[in-house]
């Protein structure tokens, strides 16, 4: 079957989600909102760690079952490789100057780390079916996409507070929020793959991650 008439719109479905959310948490820093360029840049790092990340990923495939990998090293891994493209690249320019900016750059990050992850699995669901390349888009673009920037949402609002704690206190703030985000991350994957636990995932896990980052996105705001 020709899929070639498949590929341009199958491509902006992969892409779009991640332009969407990212539109959406920049936008909820309403007070000093980060400079666009900046941003962006972010973002295409996130995309370009997801290269290592998957790399590594593979590696240790080799060794450990299918589960662990999803549920453990998964999260260990890709939250890891987003926080160190902020923490590298952003996190003690000028522009990192208040609490919510912490938020705004992890979910930059997060996002393009999905991004080009989405692509990959809408392409490589193309091999089976159009039908299943379209759900499988759909589905992402619902649930997993935004749920990166929800995971890497604990770890940003940590950064955006050990920034302005005193310098004995911020290794503990940013490791706290780490491990938040790779237990939710480990949890979503784990659930992902049951389908009583997608019902847990969709009905209690997801809300539940909206409340708790809307709760952190609003104290950061009160503390610019």
């Amino acid at each position: 079957m020709d899929t070639s008439q498949y590929l341009i719109p199958l491509l902006v479905l992969a892409f779009a989600p991640g332009i969407f959310w990212l539109w959406y948490f920049y936008h909820r820093d309403r007070y000093e909102p980060e400079p666009i360029p900046l941003v962006l840049k972010i973002f295409f790092l996130g995309m370009l760690v997801t290269i290592p990340a998957a790399f590594i990923e593979g590696t240790i495939a080799i060794f450990v079952p299918v589960i662990i990998l999803a549920v453990i090293v998964a999260p260990i891994v890709e939250e890891s490789a987003k926080y160190l493209v902020v923490r590298r690249f952003v996190y003690d320019r000028i522009e990192f100057n208040d609490p919510m900016d912490g938020i705004v750059y992890a979910c930059a990050s997060a996002l393009g780390f999905a991004t080009l992850e989405n692509i990959i699995y809408v392409f490589s669901s193309l091999e089976t079916s159009v039908t299943l390349a379209v759900g499988t888009g759909v589905v992402r673009a619902l649930l997993s996409v935004p749920g990166h920037a929800l995971f890497s949402s604990m770890w940003g609002y940590s950064l955006g507070q050990a920034k302005f704690r005193p310098v004995e206190e911020r290794q503990g703030i940013i490791i706290r929020g780490l491990i938040l985000a790779m237990i939710l991350h480990g949890l979503f994957n784990f659930l992902l793959a049951e389908y009583i636990g997608v019902a847990v995932l969709v009905l209690v896990l997801v809300p539940g991650m909206w409340l708790l980052v809307n709760r952190k996105i609003n104290l950061a705001l009160g503390n610019k």
